[in-house]
């Protein structure tokens, strides 16, 4: 099986303003995504919810360093999810269920590759 992350794209202003029941609909609806990916015969490989952006640090160029991420943009990377799946329309097929965040825009890295520590 091929491994293939499942990028997650929201409005942080969400979360901002969440109700507690809102923040609970969302971790059930994560919970539910997550028992779904091997009852559709695939396996959660790893994932994970990312800090809001307004903690970002971006390094640009040859170093230069800076607080925040400089794009506009109403949406922002929120998290993922690396799942195994036979190919990609299966992983398409798993990642439809990631009903989690019905306003989410989802995105796929085709079949992610091993861990390079020496670089690219």
């Amino acid at each position: 099986m091929a491994k293939y992350a499942i990028l997650i794209y929201e409005d942080p202003a969400f979360y901002a303003n969440a109700s507690p029941e809102a923040w609970g609909a969302v971790i059930d609806a994560h919970s539910t995504f997550t028992k779904q990916v091997s009852e559709l015969g695939g396996s959660l490989a790893g994932g994970e919810a990312l800090a809001p952006t307004t903690t970002a640090t971006t390094i640009k160029g040859a170093g230069t360093v800076t607080d925040g991420p400089f794009v506009e943009t109403k949406e922002a990377f929120g998290g993922f999810y690396v799942v195994e799946a036979r190919d990609l329309d299966h992983a398409v097929e798993i990642a439809k269920r990631e009903g989690a965040l019905a306003a989410a825009s989802l995105a796929f890295g085709s079949d992610t590759q091993p861990w390079c520590p020496h670089g690219f």
